[in-house]
């Protein structure tokens, strides 16, 4: 197939030619993997800057995206490919292979640095999802930075780089520019940036940036950053996104209420609901909002079908439409799978390749999708364009990206209809508010540092 880049593509390519250490903001379904091949292309072949590049990159995508790209498009087909993923002897095959690029796992990636702690071979690395290096002090972090300096050129791709605020910005573009505009240490970047919030003794639970602090960063990053959004550039089917309330009983109020009060749930079958800290706390919540909730011993007690009634509802709605069902927890699942065969629907959990390939086909009537399994990269946008929400996440990153299985380009539907069900008067109703100031606040990231194409940049 001929590769044609949008004009928006080839901005984007010239900035990663144009700067060696880049953060590459881009919104899902907009082509980040065809656009940086390209500019590989180009600076390998055209341009001789570069020899060897690494990819960095989720297990999905590492397996499939990157080398499906390649072997799509005829300007790309001659890039020579290796996967360093598997077991340690196949890892150790693929390093030593010849190849243009390298893909390996971020998982991986520790174990990389180790095998190559003499000699880094890479000129260019791209990190594909730079949001999963925002925590300083995780592994890949700490194994990434070891080998920082060798790099001549990074490459940071993300659709969302500050999914829980500006205290993601720190560790991310430290990979990028190891530290030169945001500072080299996470002290002096909150000193520098936040002042401290709620605290115990010595131990700091939260940061609050300073008035000034996200015009600062912005400003700061702004030289190596390129931001677009879809909606600017592609004809994007119209978003509709609604909430579906449901209440429950004044009996299931009361129990939902002296458990967010006490920490403590009243029996219920003889079993015993306790929460140890603010943190269990918000997690039972969550599941007491979708109906069910694990005790102490981890049984499953159920305690309403709020929730369950209005996805029965829906689907009946929907008149054999195929619905992509996002849940959260294990029971939530389970649940859902015993109405499902209840009212003689069939569902099926999308894991595999296959059951991706089967909705894409039409052939799934209900999906159930776990955020966390829906992947960057998944393209699920041929199956269908209705989504429910049965549980809702904290996570800004893992939303946007569930939503984006669907609302992407090559949709063929006009709408993709996002329906979130929510129970009232509980926890679901502040996720669904964090979840809007997150946005909010990316969404200025964004606009900061937006390319104007055929303009300048800023």
């Amino acid at each position: 197939m001929k590769l044609k880049l949008h004009d928006y593509q080839e901005v984007t390519k010239d900035f990663i030619i144009r700067t060696p250490y880049a953060a590459v903001i881009l919104d899902m379904g907009m082509g980040k993997t065809a656009t940086t091949l390209s500019a590989i292309n180009e600076l390998m072949f055209d341009r001789y800057e570069v020899s060897k590049v690494l990819v960095i990159a989720p297990l999905r995508v590492a397996n499939t995206v990157w080398s499906d790209e390649i072997e799509q498009w005829e300007a790309l087909k001659h890039l020579r490919y290796s996967k360093i993923v598997g077991t340690p002897k196949q890892r150790q095959a693929a390093l030593e292979k010849d190849a243009d690029i390298y893909i390996v796992n971020r998982e991986n990636l520790p174990w990389l640095v180790e095998q190559c702690s003499t000699y880094f071979k890479w000129d260019m690395v791209v990190i594909d999802e730079l949001s999963s290096f925002k925590s300083w002090k995780s592994k890949r972090f700490k194994a990434f930075m070891a080998m920082r300096p060798y790099m001549k050129r990074v490459v940071g791709l993300t659709g969302t780089p500050s999914s829980n605020g500006l205290m993601d910005l720190f560790a991310e573009f430290k990979v990028i520019d190891c530290g030169e505009r945001l500072g080299r240490f996470i002290g002096e970047y909150r000193s520098r940036y936040f002042e401290e919030g709620r605290r115990n003794g010595n131990v700091v639970y939260e940061y609050i940036p300073m008035d000034y602090a996200e015009c600062q960063i912005f400003d700061k990053i702004d030289d190596i950053t390129i931001s677009m959004k879809a909606m600017d550039y592609l004809e994007m089917p119209e978003l509709i996104s609604t909430k579906r309330l449901v209440r429950m009983s004044d009996k299931e109020k009361e129990r939902y209420g002296e458990f967010k009060k006490e920490y403590v749930l009243s029996e219920i079958e003889g079993v015993e609901v306790t929460a140890a800290n603010a943190a269990s706390l918000s997690n039972k919540l969550v599941q007491m909002s979708n109906g069910a909730v694990y005790s102490d011993d981890h049984q499953v007690l159920s305690l309403h079908d709020q929730k369950l009634d209005a996805l029965e509802d829906i689907i009946e709605a929907a008149n054999n439409e195929p619905i992509l069902v996002a849940y959260w927890f294990k029971h939530d699942l389970q649940r859902i799978e015993e109405r499902l065969a209840k009212i003689k629907v069939k569902g099926t959990v999308l894991k595999t390749e296959q059951d991706f390939r089967e909705w894409n086909k039409g052939n799934i009537t209900v999906g159930l999708l776990h955020p966390a399994s829906s992947g960057h990269g998944l393209n699920l946008q041929k199956g269908g364009h209705h989504l429910v929400w049965f549980g809702l996440t904290w996570s800004l990153e893992l939303y946007q990206q569930t939503n984006a299985r669907l609302w992407r380009q090559g949709q063929q539907a006009e709408t993709v209809v996002v329906q979130h069900i929510v129970t009232e008067g509980t926890i679901d109703e502040e996720i669904l508010k964090a979840l809007e100031n997150k946005y909010a606040q990316q969404s200025r990231l964004i606009e900061a540092v937006k390319a104007q194409v055929g303009g300048t940049d800023g």
